[in-house]
């Protein structure tokens, strides 16, 4: 009893302290009473969160192939020995070797410091393209969820229409047709604009079930607006949900411009480097038909290296926001 009553007194010591240096964090930030327990709150939702999301075997995988990536992109410049458009003053399309570790290209760039910078453009336009989806989307899913009527009938005419065409075919389709010239930009648009539409569907569904709750019903008897109560209370209890579908769009939108440049409708290798035009880059080489297969298996696997790591993540956020999922 009393050895209970000494580690029940050692978690309660530790869990004062740590909520006394993060009190002590938002003196510091000069937060006032409400928004400092609302500081606070966070803090301890994301402790909470984070302590679940450890548990998850696959999220952990998921959290460190993750890291790896951003590593390799936020310290591009000192793993790699070149530039991604320095010459190298070895010949082009040259096999691996001591100086070039991966061989050089077309243009007689080190394709190994090109995969290594390729990280960063890639992470950029899923990262990008997934807001501009993700923003779209949820927009959608909370007017027609909240408003109904012709509203609901007009927004989820145009995302069935957005639904029913393969999504593949669209993207190319509009990568083609659209101005702009092979930007990323456009890329990052096209990408964004051909992939909400699930994410709409989602969040109207789960806005139909919260409009009808106690504590919306009591947000109108008190006079409170529309927007007020799309904002301050379906919209944070739709984020989560918001969130972990992101983590999985992020992949969908790298492996998008892979494909988008691959055939030849990303951004030009001369301009930025990116995953997938190095792919195009190699083909255009016939690098298969060289025999040049690190060309094209490097960059390929950093492109299912990501794609996995991203989809493990929002695997796991979602066993955590959704409890039906969660393992018992």
């Amino acid at each position: 009893m009393t050895k209970m009553s000494g580690e029940s007194a050692g978690i309660g010591e530790n869990a004062d302290a740590d909520t006394g240096w993060v009190s002590r964090i938002a003196d510091m930030l000069r937060l006032s009473g409400p928004t400092k327990e609302k500081f606070l709150l966070a803090r301890k939702r994301g402790k909470n969160l984070w302590t679940v999301y450890k548990s998850s075997k696959t999220g952990m995988i998921g959290l460190v192939m993750l890291l790896i990536v951003l590593g390799m992109a936020a310290f591009a410049d000192s793993i790699t020995p070149y530039g991604p458009f320095e010459p190298t003053g070895a010949p082009h399309e040259t096999p691996p070797s001591p100086r070039n570790w991966l061989g050089t290209d077309l243009s007689g760039w080190d394709i190994f410091s090109r995969v290594i910078y390729g990280s960063r453009v890639s992470l950029m336009i899923g990262l990008v393209a997934t807001a501009v989806s993700m923003g779209l989307g949820t927009l959608v899913g909370l007017m027609s969820g909240y408003w109904g009527g012709w509203r609901d009938e007009v927004l989820m005419r145009i995302t069935d229409v957005f639904l029913v065409i393969p999504w593949l075919v669209l993207m190319i389709v509009l990568a083609y047709v659209l101005p702009g010239g092979a930007s990323v930009t456009k890329v990052v648009f096209v990408i964004g604009i051909t992939g909400w539409s699930s994410t709409a569907r989602i969040v109207r569904a789960q806005v139909f079930s919260l409009k009808e709750r106690a504590f919306v019903e009591r947000a109108r008897a008190i006079g409170s607006g529309d927007w007020h109560i799309v904002r301050r209370h379906i919209f944070p209890n739709v984020f989560p949900l918001i969130f972990a579908n992101a983590i999985l769009t992020i992949a969908l939108s790298i492996l998008s411009e892979s494909t988008l440049s691959y055939v030849n409708l990303g951004p030009r290798s001369y301009e930025v480097v990116t995953w997938g035009n190095i792919l195009n880059d190699a083909v255009q080489a016939h690098a298969m038909t060289l025999g040049y297969y690190w060309w094209i298996v490097v960059p390929g696997l950093c492109i299912v290296f990501v794609v996995l790591a991203f989809t493990f993540i929002g695997f796991a956020l979602d066993e955590i926001f959704n409890p039906k999922l969660r393992r018992r």
